[in-house]
Parts: structure tokens; C-alpha cells; sequence
């Protein structure tokens, strides 16, 4: 066994290059999930300038310096992001205070249409049953739990304090990490190992994938919201904008998002008409929506940007989403082809016994 291990440590390790790729993975890694709090600013201006690298680039072209266009491209981000803010934000939390005060009522008609079937069908639910699980129920509803809820969503981290040092300390990172982006670069190498071709090979395969990920799956958030809450206004359905923001969210967690903002918008509906016909034809237009998304809005946002089977991108953000919360389920199938990124240019026996080195741009 232990010899089975020394050989196959020895195909697999041999290569200089593969154990600098090991230890430049490994150091990001742990460097994030140690330090993920400290250095949050950091990430998310990496992040943030990694996006906005792109127009960056485009005015560059254009006759632009690069100061002047990290100044243009930042300010118009950022302004963005306020319209945003004050736009939008304050009638998504209203209609979310009022889904808070209705749920009461709601849970109340509920339990008449509930009572009137167990009295038509005693033989499928027993009274007594009913009555525990409305009395869990309205535990869950409390108003007190769902602040409680919503302290332990947001985080204690979300203070003034830390909400004030982002709003100043991630613009100017931005701005520095676009304006110096090669004097940055330049200096960090220093800090690597030269034997780094399969590192720069892995790091050229992922760039292109991670950028085109990411602006699909924004483009993919702003149409399927946008599209959602004008079916839902044009239906009459409550809290529309609400529910509109929270089916565009959905999409970052593939699969499993569409099934968790399926409940709020069919109980809503449920309670605002009942059983009729104005809930099926809410029902078929939404699924009609996650259709469509699916098999039709995806393949062409990502068809050059992700190719791994549903049971990974699963998979990845099950695990990826237990590391690092919010943001690893954001960046899971990110992360999730960058596994499959170094698996593919992993060097194998055959490889080094043939003389073949990975080959980079």
C-alpha cells in the first residue's frame, strides 16, 4: 500500500510546476477561509475591478489613459449602484414589512380553507394534527423570530460602522486596483515562484470563463426579475416587486433557487385568490418564465462559460455555499470549473513520459 501511494505521489508530483500550482491554490484557500472576515474589503474589490476591468479596457482602446478611464468607469458604477439603492431598494423593503404585517391574515384563511378539507376529508388529516402544526406555525411567524431571522441573515457584522468602511474603502480599492493594475500585477510576481506555466496556463483557461459567468449570470438576474414583476404587476399579484427581485436572485443558486422562490409566489397567489383560475394562469405564466430560463436563456448566456454536469454545479454549491455562505454559492460553478480547469492540465504520466509540457498563451 505504502508503495502504491510513494508512486503514485511521485506520477503525480514530480512535476516542479504542479507543486507550484498546489501551493499557490492552497495558499489562496486557506488565506480566504482564515481571513475571509479580515479581508472581505480586499475580495470584493478584487472582485468588483476584475468586472469592471472590461470597460476599462474598451475606453482604453478608445484613446483614453487608464486614469481617466477607471475615474469614468467607477463613477458611473457607482452611480448605478445608488440609483439602485434608493430606486428600488425602499419599495422592496415596504412590500417585505407588508408581507411581514399580512402573514397573520394570510395564516388565518389559510386555516379556514385547511379546516373546511379536513371536515370534507377527516379520513386523510386528523383535526388534532392540524391544530399542532398551525400552532408551529404561527410560533415560526412570530413576529420577534422573524426579526430574529433576520439578524441571523444579515449578520451582526452589518453595522454603521462596517457598512460606513465599505462605502469608502471598497471604491478606493477599485479605483486603485484598475488605475495600478499593472504596476500591481508586476510586484505580486515577486512573491511567486518562477516555475509557474501551469499556474498561467490553468489562469488563461478561467479568465475568460469566470468573466463570461459572471456578466451572464447578472444579465440572467436583471431579465428574469425585470420580466417576473412585470408578469406579476400585469397579474395583480401582491408584493410583486418583492417577489420579482427574489425570482431574479433565485437564479444564483442554480436548481435549487427556482424550487425555493416557488413557495413564497404560490402561497401568496394562493392566499390572494385561492383556488381559481387567476392562480393557474399565475402559476403557468411563472413556470412558463423558469422555462424559458432554462432552456433557452441559459444555453445562450453560458454556452461558452460553463460545461459540467448538473450533479457538480449541485454538488459545488452545496460545498462551496457551506465554505463561505452567500458568496461561495455566487461563485460556485466559478469555482467548480476552476477545479475541472486543473484536473484537465494536471500533468500525467503519459504526458511526462512523452515530453509533452502544457503549452501557454
Amino acid at each position: 500500500m505504502l508503495n502504491l501511494l510513494t508512486t503514485w505521489y511521485k506520477e503525480r508530483f514530480s512535476d516542479p510546476q504542479a507543486v507550484t500550482l498546489v501551493f499557490i491554490l492552497m495558499g489562496i484557500a486557506l488565506a480566504i477561509y482564515f481571513a475571509g472576515g479580515l479581508l472581505a474589503p480586499l475580495l470584493v474589490a478584487l472582485v468588483l475591478a476584475f468586472l469592471l476591468e472590461w470597460p476599462v479596457a474598451q475606453m482604453i482602446k478608445v484613446g483614453m489613459n487608464r486614469t481617466t478611464a477607471a475615474s469614468a468607469v467607477l463613477v458611473l458604477f457607482i452611480g448605478t449602484m445608488l440609483l439602485i439603492t434608493f430606486g428600488l431598494v425602499p419599495s422592496i423593503w415596504k412590500q417585505g414589512l407588508a408581507l411581514i404585517t399580512d402573514l397573520p391574515t394570510m395564516l388565518d384563511k389559510g386555516l379556514h380553507t385547511a379546516q373546511s378539507y379536513v371536515n370534507q376529508y377527516p379520513q386523510f388529516v386528523n383535526p388534532d394534527q392540524l391544530d399542532t402544526m398551525v400552532g408551529e406555525l404561527k410560533k415560526m411567524l412570530d413576529t420577534q423570530h422573524l426579526l430574529d431571522i433576520g439578524k441571523q441573515i444579515i449578520g451582526y457584522s452589518a453595522s454603521l460602522l462596517v457598512l460606513m468602511v465599505y462605502a469608502i474603502l471598497v471604491p478606493l480599492l477599485v479605483f486603485f486596483f484598475l488605475k495600478d493594475k499593472d504596476e500591481l500585477i508586476k510586484g505580486s510576481k515577486r512573491f511567486i515562484p518562477t516555475n509557474r506555466e501551469l499556474a498561467r496556463k490553468v489562469w488563461y483557461e478561467m479568465h475568460q470563463q469566470i468573466f463570461n459567468y459572471i456578466r451572464g449570470k447578472v444579465i440572467e438576474i436583471i431579465i428574469i426579475g425585470g420580466v417576473s414583476y412585470v408578469f406579476f404587476a400585469i397579474m395583480d399579484l401582491r408584493y410583486a416587486a418583492l417577489l420579482g427581485v427574489l425570482t431574479g436572485l433565485s437564479v444564483l443558486i442554480p436548481y435549487v433557487g427556482a424550487t425555493l422562490v416557488t413557495l413564497p409566489i404560490a402561497l401568496v397567489a394562493f392566499f390572494q385568490w385561492g383556488i381559481s383560475p387567476e392562480f393557474g394562469y399565475l402559476m403557468l405564466g411563472y413556470g412558463i418564465i423558469q422555462a424559458l430560463d432554462g432552456n433557452l436563456l441559459v444555453p445562450i448566456l453560458f454556452s461558452d462559460a460553463v460545461d459540467l454536469h448538473p450533479v457538480f454545479i449541485i454538488a459545488a454549491v452545496l460545498i462551496f455555499g457551506g465554505l463561505w455562505g452567500v458568496w461561495g454559492v455566487f461563485f460556485a460553478i466559478p469555482l467548480a470549473s476552476l477545479v475541472k480547469a486543473v484536473l484537465n492540465a494536471w500533468p500525467t504520466p503519459n504526458s511526462q513520459v512523452n515530453g509533452v509540457e502544457p503549452k501557454t498563451e
